[in-house]
């Protein structure tokens, strides 16, 4: 563990104003490619709820949902209450977590290209052994390498991002993740659009297309330049200047480069960043770390992306009809990603947040209420409800996707100094992915017990969240990456629970209201 002075502190002046560069083609050729990792991303978590409501996919893998759903006495909101069905969707998941977790030493040591390749080649495993299915275990087995994939996936191209781009840009460019996986959504909601009639392979199709994308993520990785914060942190550090001076289009980097050589210098000092990012000065990055991913998914959104066909038939939806609005949800998510990516770096993390939040506490009420009061257990939705329901959740995904569906991913990428930087996001992806596990398993089961009170469950949790951001989240747009932790010591609440720091070590000039200088800092 480090000591005092600046090796524990890492960057302690503020630099931001020094910092030159622009948008490079360099920058942009990286993030476009590193981002395909977000659209497997996408396309995974679309590709599943379409494939499950194929009728020679479930007569071949499900026979007693197959029944159940041809069945004309079945409870609406019972009818794929199965949870082999819910384990071929949420393994995926499980296995991300715990990949997510293995790939953090692999992503600091070996850098983020490794990471991303790792990704690569597991989803092309995956999406093999998926199209080739014979039996349930070979599907289930295919679906754990998509997990691993997406646990390296998720854990390197955030970082990726955040550390190529320039700090005024980082919110835009970061959300070409978040972009991708949008588009990966709506591309397998369109694929399961047009395979539904290919019979009786067309399953088999949606789910081998996940190649193309992990083809290109692989590639990518292979030529991607490596971020200059990884080289310099293992130690090539004239080459990380270099590639920092190809990334900024400018060899005025000083102030960005020393900034990096300052964080790089605690980050070879911490032997056991999961155990370091435990301590005090990094407790509010790592509550950010739990939270943010955590509410991303308690949105609900997963459970409308994952079961979008299966959630339409069951209000009464027919086959074609429910896919049909699945692709316009996934089109919405798509489109939506746009504005954010347009507005983030001038109005800031938390409007968005809080404004997205509150627009989708208002629609899972109204889909509620339409539910309750003209939809029941054997009863089908008129036409005018029905249209007036995919209406509403177009408008819920509307604001998920300027808000917590790209921040959900930037705000805990962004935070970390370098030192725990990679742990952090481990942390960040392992927490969404067990509560994307969790949804994914359980929301069949939730839906067949709490019937349209499911959309009440999560505006309760939007609204918890709405308020968190309100109370404990700082505006982090346009502050360079390894100034965040500056940030901190500011805010009302934090800088309360942050350690005191020793003026000599430059924070009481640098923050102007620092606590007093303390000896017995740790």
């Amino acid at each position: 563990m480090a000591g005092g002075g600046v090796a524990a502190l890492g960057v302690h002046t503020e630099r931001a104003a020094q910092y030159k560069g622009r948008m490079t083609l360099a920058v942009a050729m990286t993030c476009l490619v590193a981002a395909v990792g977000g659209a497997i991303f996408g396309y995974d978590i679309g590709i599943s709820g379409g494939v499950t409501s194929m009728d020679p996919f479930l007569e071949k893998f499900f026979p007693a949902v197959f029944q159940r759903k041809n069945s004309g006495s079945q409870n609406n909101y019972c009818k794929y209450d199965n949870q082999g069905l819910a384990a071929f969707t949420s393994s995926l998941y499980l296995a991300g977590l715990v990949a997510s977790l293995a790939a953090s030493p692999v992503t600091r040591n070996y850098g983020r290209k490794a990471s991303i390749v790792c990704g690569g080649v597991s989803f092309l495993v995956g999406a093999t052994l998926n199209v080739a299915a014979v039996n349930l275990a070979m599907l289930i087995l295919g679906r754990i390498m998509l997990g691993v994939g997406i646990g390296f996936g998720n854990q390197a191209v955030p970082l990726y991002l955040s550390e190529m781009a320039p700090a005024h840009l980082r919110g835009g460019l970061n959300m070409m993740f978040q972009l991708a996986t949008t588009l990966g959504i709506f591309t397998a909601n369109l694929i399961n659009y047009g395979t539904q009639n290919i019979k009786p392979w067309g399953w088999r199709l949606s789910l081998g297309l996940a190649a193309a994308p992990a083809l290109l993520m692989t590639l990518g990785g292979l030529l991607l330049p490596e971020t200059p914060n990884s080289l310099i942190e293992r130690g090539r550090v004239e080459e990380g200047r270099r590639v920092l001076e190809r990334i900024r289009g400018t060899a005025d980097v000083d102030a960005e480069f020393t900034d990096m050589v300052e964080a790089s210098e605690l980050a070879n000092t911490i032997e056991h960043p999961f155990r370091n990012i435990l301590e005090r000065r990094n407790r509010p990055q790592l509550v950010m770390a739990v939270c943010m991913p955590a509410f991303q998914i308690l949105t609900g959104i997963n459970s409308i992306l994952f079961y979008a066909p299966v959630l339409f038939q069951s209000m009464g939806f027919g086959g074609n009809a429910s896919l049909y609005s699945s692709v316009l949800t996934g089109a919405v998510l798509f489109s939506s990603t746009l504005i954010s990516i347009g507005t983030v770096d001038r109005l800031g993390r938390r409007k968005l947040l809080i404004s997205g939040g509150i627009q989708m506490i208002v629609c899972q009420v109204i889909v509620a209420v339409i539910l309750g009061v003209k939809f029941g257990a054997d009863k089908q939705l008129s036409r005018s409800y029905s249209i007036a329901v995919v209406v509403v959740i177009c408008l819920f995904v509307l604001a998920f996707g300027w808000s917590w569906g790209p921040l959900g991913w930037t705000v805990p990428s962004e935070i970390f100094p370098l030192e725990t930087r990679s742990a952090g996001q481990s942390i960040t992806v392992a927490v969404n992915l067990l509560f994307t596990f969790a949804i994914a398993q359980a929301f069949l089961s939730l839906l067949c017990a709490f019937k349209f009170g499911i959309f009440l469950f999560f505006a309760g949790w939007i609204t918890v969240m709405t308020v968190f951001v309100y109370v404990f989240l700082p505006e982090t747009k346009g502050v360079p990456i390894e100034e965040m932790v500056l940030l901190w010591r500011k805010h009302w609440f934090w800088k309360k629970v942050m350690p005191e720091m020793p003026l000599e070590d430059g924070w009481g000039a640098a923050e102007g209201n620092a606590a007093p200088a303390s000896k017995n800092h740790k």
